[in-house]
């Protein structure tokens, strides 16, 4: 090849691949920040998860995004094991889509889809049909991508040492061994058989050899999911071994009915002058068919893969230790970014809001009566908020940035605010619980019915978060449950207050006792407050999500 002829296949590759990337991004800004949503409903049937994973696929044409996606999703909660399977099964299946289109010379009017699509993002004003022209613009460069591609490697042809390298693929373990390598090293299964397609065209290699180096290709795929899963769960480790059996099991099968069988003959005869069809013929009936013989028994993919990846003993969170559970390396330009970081910064919130809870109950414990474990607890707990709410912030931060939706964004400004609220109420549960040293040492004795008063304060504050956990199927309704709680928090600091104040009267609390249940108290109303906070960032969030 000249450097020209190079460069063209270079130039065609990364056109490919940004066409992808933009399909990606027009797709998921469509979704926003309803991914979640949209997969939870659809794949709790093996049907539907198929159906969906094939078309997402079909859309960005790259099974390797779809199942680096939900690699993404699985490591984040947002999905089960059992549901990545039939993801990744239709995923198989749509990106079989991009070899057909190209046998069927898409590309001859991939400069007007290009061109179709530049227009919308250009010309309308509705966001959303902007989403939509992203996806058509994507889908024109990648298929003129595979044209220069193509036009490069025509010159092949006229090569005997590579033509005679290409023969020796006829040996299925020397076919399968470069399809696996060629594939990995460029990470898109779809750009592989289209390059395969190519060079069939130009008749530099015939469906005899160019089968084993397409099943090779099918494994290939695996190695960006591969990459995807380093540094996460047992789970997401696992979704990428069902990926990876689902193709090896296939190429078993399919390399021993090549040999066996007139399988590679029958293929042919469906388009005898037609070497790209029957490429792209092949592949889809090596997808559907595994898919088929697989689908009874999905679920025993994901238990072979628990088996094969078992569960690391001692690897439960060390109390000693702060650390981020759920958020890891963000990377913005991965399908389903958005709404993955998005469930990740949830979990991360939702711990330090447990957190901020147990303080919160621990802290009239230590108030009342002072145990020095139960205070290292709360000291403890406390700094581990702090450490969350500074990485929590930081990573929305670094997120919101990238966030394509403005619903997205509002989901992340409510979380920011969150994070700032909770380690407020942590704060003040440290304060109250900080008095006792004090209580302590001025020898300070609490009467009954001021013991019988922090009871209630800490069974109100109970009450509060268990709200705010709460279901919101009436968002208005529960915001409203959480408004009257806050009230009733703010009605019993008066009455408390003016109870406090009777007892100085009378003569059963003193002025270092008042002077500490007065700042209790008003801690205690503080918590109300941000708790209400809370309360409405949540509501916003469940609004947006509707």
């Amino acid at each position: 090849m000249t450097v020209t002829e190079i460069m063209g296949l270079l130039g065609g590759l990364a056109l490919f691949l940004y066409g992808m990337q933009m399909m990606s991004q027009g797709l998921e800004s469509a979704a926003g920040n309803k991914m979640k949503q949209i997969l939870e409903k659809l794949t709790s049937n093996r049907f539907l998860g198929v159906l969906v994973g094939a078309a997402i696929t079909a859309v960005i044409q790259s099974s390797s995004a779809t199942t680096v996606m939900v690699v993404g999703f699985v490591n984040s909660g947002m999905m089960t094991l059992n549901q990545a399977v039939w993801i990744i099964m239709g995923a198989n299946i749509g990106t079989t889509i991009t070899g057909q289109l190209i046998a069927l010379d898409v590309g001859a009017i991939a400069p007007f889809i290009a061109f179709l699509g530049v227009a919308i993002v250009v010309f309308m004003k509705n966001e959303k049909l902007h989403y939509v022209g992203k996806i058509m613009a994507g889908l024109g460069i990648l298929f003129m991508g595979m044209d220069m591609m193509s036009s490069a490697m025509k010159p092949l042809a006229d090569s005997q040492g590579f033509v005679d390298l290409l023969t020796k693929f006829e040996n299925p373990i020397l076919g399968i061994l470069a399809g696996v390598v060629f594939t990995a090293l460029i990470q898109s299964s779809s750009a592989s058989v289209g390059i395969l397609q190519a060079l069939a065209d130009s008749g530099v290699i015939g469906l005899n050899a160019a089968a084993f180096v397409l099943f090779g290709q099918n494994i290939g795929t695996c190695v960006t999911a591969l990459l995807a899963s380093i540094g996460t769960s047992r789970n997401a480790k696992r979704t990428t071994a069902i990926h990876i059996s689902f193709n090896v099991i296939g190429t078993i099968i399919f390399t021993a009915l090549c040999l066996i069988t007139p399988l590679i003959s029958i293929v042919q005869g469906w388009t005898p002058t037609d070497a790209p069809a029957q490429i792209a013929n092949l592949h889809t009936l090596f997808n559907i068919v595994t898919t088929l013989l697989l689908l009874p028994f999905g679920s025993y993919l994901a238990k072979f893969t628990q088996v094969l990846l078992k569960d690391k003993k001692g690897s439960e969170e060390e109390d000693t230790t702060f650390a981020l559970l759920h958020i890891g390396a963000f990377t913005p330009e991965k399908l389903g970014g958005s709404a993955i970081s998005m469930e990740a910064a949830k979990q991360e919130i939702f711990r330090m809001l447990d957190m901020a809870k147990d303080n919160v109950h621990a802290a009239f414990e230590v108030f009342v009566n002072r145990d020095e474990k139960l205070l290292a607890e709360i000291k403890h707990r406390e700094e581990y908020v702090d450490f969350l709410n500074k990485e929590i912030s930081k990573y929305i931060t670094k997120v919101i940035t990238h966030e394509r939706t403005q619903s997205g964004s509002q989901v992340f400004n409510s979380y920011f605010a969150i994070t700032s609220n909770i380690e407020r109420i942590s704060d003040h549960a440290m304060n109250i619980a900080g008095y006792s040293g004090m209580v302590q040492e001025k020898s300070i004795v609490f009467s009954e019915a001021a013991k019988e008063e922090i009871q209630k304060l800490q069974a109100v504050c109970d009450k509060v978060f268990e709200e705010l956990y709460g279901k919101k199927t009436d968002v208005l309704d529960w915001h409203g449950k959480i408004a009257g709680l806050e009230q009733r928090i703010d009605d019993m600091t008066k009455e408390y207050q003016n109870n406090m104040f009777d007892r100085i009267a009378q003569g059963t609390c003193s002025d270092e006792g008042s002077i500490l249940y007065s700042e209790m108290l008003t801690d205690f109303e503080r918590i109300g407050d941000h708790a209400l906070n809370l309360s409405d960032e949540f509501a916003k969030i469940a609004l947006t999500e509707q």
